[in-house]
């Protein structure tokens, strides 16, 4: 497919006037905050606006930019029609919709656009400007009050609320009071962030983490907002005792945001997982942490993949592997060579994809390390196996998938609830396309045994897309009983894209 060219947003960037790309960033940002909206702007996203990358924003940037420009329309600002831009031929020159709740991703890939000059300030004109009082206004504001810098700002967006560090590590919990029992405590003075509230972050990690293998991400994700909120509020919250503290609290935030993150993912909300992904990585630079980095840009690459967007699951894949060379973790380097895989497997590069599966067997055969993650914990040899049967599946090679597959299974972890289910539901796909359908309805009645316990709208979408392939042989009693259990145990339509388990 080939994309039209991409022609400049002219009327976009006349209303950015005589401000950096990443001062009128800020400015984008601090408007989301004023409508409770979620947009990880940065300059970036800015520049990519006006060369005509970006031909319409996803609805988030929507929201806020006609909250900065009462009265203009997408067409005033320089934008295309949605419907223009929407369609198979056209979704990788838009940004998606968000799928559940405010969408805050970082852009898509994108390009075209045919530039509509309207209202704006232009460059050289200070009159242009003051025809538009609304635009003035949050201009004159942000530039008088705004004076931290880009990625400071990302950190402080919309997760700040009111509060202190107190209140924050009091709500760090899952269990117990419910949010709106922390907000009404009243609100000490007291501004320094200590030891205790950096372990209630660094356990609200681990917390997040055990319930998603036991139970799936579904009914957690809403749970999880709430301490990753607080988490930031204590960022904000003022000085720490020890630049100890402050790396800790920074890790432990970043951490927290891409749980949270993996949580929508996993929960198909993957507009909100892409803005917590961004969120973690933002943290990651402004601490100089390159295990949180690597740790970011390994979510972001699977998140790609399954969003359908191979070459930056590629891209995000290198990138985290040249952030961790320097951990001391072959099993690291190894998931990430699996990550890269994984989207070399979805550009149909079947030599690239093999040649990243054998340097991640390489590393894994090094074995653990003094330098692994704590996160990494679920990366066995079963989930090696998983994530290669993946890639065979993505290629087409369905006997060599279920190989694999049968393999993850057979050395999977019990303590990992959630992935007894994911594996068989992979395996369940593998085989019903290599044409075992047997095999495939006995292995689909496993998954379906473990589902009241696990509540993930990604298993769910494999096995329904392992009971169309099998529909044809609906004849066969084992197929037949199968379909009609799975029927029976679906609450509504599920379409969410395969993938494995991973915080």
């Amino acid at each position: 497919m080939v994309a039209t060219a991409a022609v400049p947003n002219l009327a976009f960037r006349q209303l950015r006037g005589q401000r950096s790309a990443g001062e009128f960033a800020a400015a984008v940002r601090r408007a989301a905050r004023e409508i409770g909206e979620q947009v990880a702007c940065d300059a970036r996203y800015i520049g990519r606006v006006e060369s005509g990358e970006i031909r319409c924003p996803n609805y988030a940037y929507e929201r806020v930019f006609l909250h900065m420009f009462p009265g203009a329309s997408l067409a005033d600002l320089g934008f295309s029609a949605r419907e223009s831009v929407r369609g198979r031929g056209a979704r990788v020159v838009s940004e998606p919709p968000p799928t559940t709740g405010p969408a805050a991703s970082a852009p898509s890939l994108s390009s075209s656009l045919s530039p509509s000059l309207s209202l704006s300030p232009s460059p050289s004109s200070s009159s242009s400007s003051s025809s538009d009082p609304a635009l003035l206004r949050l201009l004159r504001r942000d530039t008088e009050t705004d004076d931290i810098p880009e990625e400071s700002d990302v950190l402080r967006r919309v997760f700040m609320t009111s509060g202190t560090a107190t209140v924050a590590a009091a709500s760090l919990g899952l269990g117990g009071a419910p949010a709106s029992a922390a907000a009404r405590v009243s609100l000490p003075a007291q501004r320094r962030v200590g030891e205790a509230e950096v372990n209630a972050v660094e356990k609200a990690v681990r917390q997040i983490r055990l319930l998603d293998d036991r139970h799936g991400a579904d009914g957690l994700y809403r749970r999880a907002a709430q301490p990753l909120r607080a988490a930031y509020e204590l960022l904000d919250a003022g000085t720490t005792a020890r630049r100890a503290t402050s790396d800790r609290l920074h890790a432990g935030a970043g951490e927290l945001a891409i749980s949270v993150g993996w949580l929508a993912h996993d929960s198909g909300r993957f507009d909100d997982a892409r803005s917590h992904y961004a969120e973690a990585l933002a943290t990651a630079r402004l601490a100089g942490d390159p295990g949180l980095e690597a740790h970011a840009f390994c979510n972001t690459s699977f998140l790609a993949r399954d969003a359908g967007r191979p070459r930056e699951a590629v891209r995000a894949a290198e990138a985290g592997q040249r952030a961790a060379r320097t951990l001391g973790s072959p099993r690291l380097l190894a998931l990430l060579a699996l990550r890269e895989a994984g989207g070399r497997a979805g550009l149909g590069d079947r030599t690239g994809c093999d040649r990243a599966i054998g340097r991640a067997r390489a590393a894994f055969d090094r074995g653990t390390a003094a330098g692994d993650p704590e996160w990494m914990s679920f990366f066995r040899e079963a989930e090696l196996e998983l994530l290669e049967a993946q890639c065979w599946s993505a290629l087409g090679d369905w006997s060599r998938a279920a190989r694999h597959g049968r393999r993850a299974t057979a050395l999977q972890d019990a303590h990992f609830t959630r992935n007894l289910a994911l594996y068989r539901a992979q395996l369940t796909g593998d085989l019903a396309r290599a044409g075992r359908a047997d095999e495939a309805a006995a292995t689909g009645h496993q998954a379906l045994d473990l589902l009241p316990r696990v509540q993930s709208s990604r298993i769910r979408g494999m096995l329904a897309g392992a009971a169309r392939v099998l529909e044809p042989r609906a004849g066969a009693t084992p197929v037949a009983s199968f379909l009609t259990r799975h029927r029976e145990s679906t609450p509504g339509p599920a379409a969410t894209p395969a993938g494995p388990a991973t915080t």
